[in-house]
């Protein structure tokens, strides 16, 4: 339990500052608590609502936030959401969670071995 605990709070903690901690969060659910995939995706969005707030005050506050990026994200994000919600339906359960998977490890080795521009520089 209190292992759970120092998981969840570790996290929360890297969600904060952007490194994906919730995707951290749903591997440790899936993997090593023995978590159901749609229970663990469910407790990640209760989680996500729960830190999402204060790290947004926080980046506000440091005028983190470019609020023309924000409409277009939200201008795309929200009919792309609900599409995408709607083709996830009629695809097999095990093809989504295998999808995930590869997004995962690819989201991970990219972030392991590919280089970061430096400061000024246009991202590639």
């Amino acid at each position: 339990m209190l292992l759970n605990f120092l998981v969840g709070l570790a996290t929360g903690v890297l969600s904060g500052f952007g490194i994906g901690g919730g995707s951290l969060l749903i591997l440790w659910l899936t993997g090593v608590a023995g978590v159901p995939q749609f229970r663990a995706g469910g407790l990640n969005l209760l989680y996500f609502i729960c830190c999402a707030p204060t790290a947004l005050l926080s980046h506000i506050k440091n005028k983190l936030v470019e609020w023309r990026a924000v409409l277009w994200c939200t201008a795309a994000g929200v009919p792309t959401s609900v599409l995408a919600a709607v083709l996830a339906s009629w695809v097999d359960t095990d093809w989504l969670r295998r999808g995930f998977g590869v997004l995962l490890l690819y989201i991970g080795l990219r972030e392991l071995f590919c280089k970061k521009p430096k400061t000024g520089d246009a991202p590639s």
